[in-house]
């Protein structure tokens, strides 16, 4: 048996053997890709603290991984699917183990976020790769088993970044957390090499690569925009990159009509199949990213825990997928992907809807409950949707479809992270101005304290070491009455900063609260407008309507 796989899966007459074992480096490979993100959000203080960052730039280190993964991925989708699947996939891991070597040598916010950049290029190679590898080496009867599983990943990818990034900060720096992404991606190199069969379309069209570039002037611009205006403003350059989202998007739409071989033929969203499903994965994420982007805070700042005990503490959710994920290999070929798909999204939405009971008394007890519910939720409600998605291409265009369920789903949680993320901070600014009204407290330590939780028990503790340091003051002091006055600013800078801290407490727990809410509405609205788009076609149909539709498609492009 030869070291590395070469024969094409397109060639073998049965199916690929060692199918299941690619598929785990498949699931690695996007492992690493998901839990990038979800590491960073408990390494962020760390890194906060040794480079000085600014809130600005603490947003940019997370967002300049986003804007390239989201923005690339239909093109490289597309340049895998011609010349080589697996050579984008080990490029990609390349690419992304050279940003994070990058990353863990940075030290500065512009090389942090250089670094995170290039890990997204490595990303938006790696991300469509591994679906349309999943697809193109296992037969139909068994894709849907192995989506699931690809979805499960991505689930337990979630909660295991900050397990893993909170065990490293613990006896090392955040840059750690970079640095752990090289040996998992060498690992998944040889074990694409050695297991992952090449792969690649049948066809010898020309690549559209002027739809290819429009695709990336408009996601970009359009993921930049959902960035920039929510956190910095609607200034000049948030207005400026709607105006290049829109203009972009209206001249892909026009130019894909048009061309003979589109990167992707838009007129496969007229399908109500394919609509739902990426409009139900976008929803779901706005919703799981959202919801990760503020419970991870609660958890560190509100209730206290370090990194780690953080990251176990999302651990329920994790394991909710898989049992999620069982539930919709059973129930979907049963009931149909419409009703699974409908009972996942009503249950993120009662997830969102019990986060909204969240108070200042509420202990990590009153978090499993949603966590697990929104698990399940993940489970049942998406594996359906990649299935249905990368369904309705043709074996030539796997990379393009994995390209298009990966963008809904990056447009999807980047606008959870803007609009809930920006919501959350307006309702913690609010909720603080009126706890703190009367406090005596002054308007550049209150401004400093409304930038974020952390910087509310920042100036808490800073009103607490001044009280340390009078009180000390006061045990020195040889003057009884000098030493009695100490004392009392003492004790009353010390009540002030338990005021504080529990004001900071209380304003954020009402904005999780006030946040959810919102997040609930939309996800609800979401919801019922899915289960009326997803045809009632049983899911056994499903099989036979990518033909089917590119049939359809063929005709009306012939017209």
């Amino acid at each position: 048996m030869r070291l590395v796989m070469n024969e094409p899966v397109e060639r073998t007459d049965r199916p690929y053997a060692r199918r299941w074992w690619a598929l785990l480096v498949l699931c690695l490979s996007l492992l690493i890709i998901v839990m990038a993100n979800t590491a960073l959000t408990v390494a962020a203080p760390d890194m906060t603290q040794d480079l000085g960052l600014s809130s600005a730039d603490l947003q940019w280190v997370i967002d300049g991984y986003t804007v390239p993964y989201a923005a690339l991925m239909l093109l490289l989708g597309a340049i895998g699917d011609k010349y080589s699947r697996r050579g984008a996939l080990v490029l990609g891991l390349v690419v992304f183990a050279g940003g994070a070597v990058f990353g863990y040598l940075a030290d500065s916010s512009t090389a942090v976020i250089a670094a995170r950049a290039v890990m997204g290029v490595g990303a938006a190679l790696i991300m469509p790769a591994t679906l349309s590898l999943l697809a193109a080496t296992f037969p139909k009867r068994e894709r849907a088993k192995a989506i699931t599983l690809w979805t499960a990943t991505a689930g337990l990818a979630i909660a295991a970044g900050p397990v893993v990034a909170g065990a490293l900060l613990r006896d090392h720096g955040w840059s750690s957390t970079f640095l752990i992404n090289v040996p998992v991606a060498a690992v998944a190199i040889v074990g694409a090499l050695v297991l992952v069969p090449p792969s690649k379309a049948g066809h010898h069209d020309r690549i559209d690569y002027v739809g290819g570039v429009l695709s990336v002037v408009w996601v970009g611009a359009l993921v930049y925009m959902i960035i920039e205006g929510p956190h910095f403003g609607w200034g000049v350059r948030a207005v400026t990159a709607a105006v290049v989202a829109g203009v972009g998007l209206l001249a892909f739409v026009l130019w894909e009509l048009r061309h003979p071989r589109p990167v992707l033929d838009v007129r496969r969203f007229t399908g109500r199949r394919f609509a739902g499903s990426n409009l139900a994965v976008a929803l779901f994420f706005l919703a799981v990213f959202g919801a990760f982007y503020y419970l991870t805070q609660h958890l560190q700042f509100v209730l206290g825990y370090d990194a780690l005990d953080t990251g176990v503490r999302m651990l329920p959710l994790a394991g909710a997928v898989f049992v999620g994920s069982a539930l919709t290999g059973w129930l979907t070929p049963r009931v149909g992907m419409k009703w699974t798909v409908g009972a996942g999204m009503v249950g993120g939405t009662t997830a969102l809807a019990l986060l909204t009971r969240v108070d200042a008394a509420s202990t990590y007890g009153d978090f499993v409950a949603p966590l697990v519910i929104l698990g399940l939720a993940i489970g049942l409600a998406l594996s359906p949707c990649t299935d249905a998605i990368m369904g309705s291409f043709p074996e030539s265009d796997l990379g393009v479809g994995g390209a298009v369920n990966d963008t809904s789903l990056e447009l999807g949680g980047s606008l959870g992270i803007a609009i809930l993320g920006s919501l959350l901070s307006t309702s913690y600014d609010h909720h603080l101005t009126d706890a703190t009204a009367g406090s005596k407290l002054p308007a550049d330590a209150l401004a400093s304290a409304q930038d974020s939780v952390g910087a509310g028990y920042a100036v808490a503790q800073g009103i607490g070491d001044k009280a340390h340091r009078l009180a000390a003051q006061a045990a020195q002091a040889t003057d009884p009455q000098q030493a009695a006055g100490l004392k009392e600013q003492a004790g009353q800078l010390a009540t002030g900063a338990r005021q504080m801290a529990d004001a900071v407490g209380s304003s954020f727990s009402d904005a999780v609260a006030h946040t959810s809410l919102v997040g609930a509405v939309i996800l609800g609205i979401g919801t019922v407008v899915v289960v009326l788009l997803l045809p009632r076609r049983d899911a056994s149909v499903a099989p036979t309507e990518p033909a089917a539709e590119e049939k359809e498609l063929a005709d009306s492009s012939a017209h």
